[in-house]
């Protein structure tokens, strides 16, 4: 399971002209799911994005405040390509990622891990083409990663 975390100050996902989700304050969430990815890399993810220190308590550059910590809100939001591999040729495999089935289960999963922790969740939609703007703050961005065993 890979994920791009970024600290936003708003973010909000468009599909075909209309706004699906939106937040405020928090975490970006970009993820992709890997053919091998099982619930412990959910649960982990789910508990590492929560749990991350990347607020800062004052103005300052330090990281002392986790989302939860800041009651944040996140947007997650699928994104198969974060598994393409560009190391051969001119056009991305997708050979690592979860058929969109298995993907679309565990992405609902990951979302519902998130959800326990009381905070708004916002999501895109599966599969669907989106535009997502994020306003990034910082910049503050993370790329998270955890596999189960191929």
């Amino acid at each position: 399971m890979r994920v791009v975390l970024q600290r936003v100050t708003s973010s909000q996902v468009v599909v075909d002209g209309e706004v699906v989700g939106h937040i405020g304050r928090g975490l970006n969430l970009l993820v992709g799911i890997a053919a091998t990815d099982t619930d412990a890399e959910v649960e982990w993810m789910a508990r590492k994005c929560l749990d991350l220190r990347l607020f800062p308590a004052e103005e300052g550059d330090r990281f002392d405040r986790s989302v939860q910590d800041i009651k944040g809100e996140i947007l997650v939001v699928s994104q198969f390509t974060l598994y393409g591999d560009c190391r051969k040729g001119r056009r991305s495999s997708f050979d690592r990622a979860a058929v969109p089935q298995v993907a679309e289960a565990m992405y609902e999963q990951f979302v519902a891990n998130l959800r326990q922790s009381g905070l708004r969740i916002e999501t895109g939609r599966f599969g669907a083409m989106m535009q997502v703007s994020i306003e990034n703050d910082g910049p503050v961005t993370l790329i998270l990663e955890r596999e189960g065993d191929r």
